[in-house]
């Protein structure tokens, strides 16, 4: 899945993850020595994150049902707890610098792209 920012045409990431049940919430990025460049994770429901076991700094973007952008914690910091956000319904965690390089700011619209596998198939005679 791709993330981009509505309001300025900007791309997030070009591969999302959805930690959308109990124990991948849970896991979040625990376990990874870091976040490739285009990476993304989006847990769902979730309006309060923790960096308690990372071992690397990471950019996260809350947002409410409608994918509106409602909070931004730039460079977590391992062994952190930024800020709660109740009026999220979501966090996108990203790789430290995706929000200061792609602009995106509190009242942005968020979309999720499903990215389709095309494949060639031979046409049946």
């Amino acid at each position: 899945m791709k993330l981009i920012n509505k309001t300025n045409n900007q791309i997030l990431a070009e591969k999302i993850e959805v930690a959308d049940n109990p124990f991948k919430r849970m896991k979040g990025l625990l376990g990874r020595d870091k976040l490739e460049k285009g990476e993304g994770l989006h847990i769902i429901p979730c309006n309060n994150i923790h960096s308690f076991f990372m071992k690397f700094e990471f950019d996260a973007v809350f947002t409410d049902k409608k994918n509106k952008v409602k909070y931004l914690a730039k460079a977590v910091k391992p062994w952190t707890w930024p800020k709660f956000c109740f009026s999220a319904y979501s966090v996108i965690e990203l790789p430290s610098g995706v929000i200061s390089e792609t602009g995106t700011k509190t009242g942005d619209k968020l979309e999720f792209i499903e990215q389709n596998k095309t494949c060639n198939q031979e046409k049946l005679k």
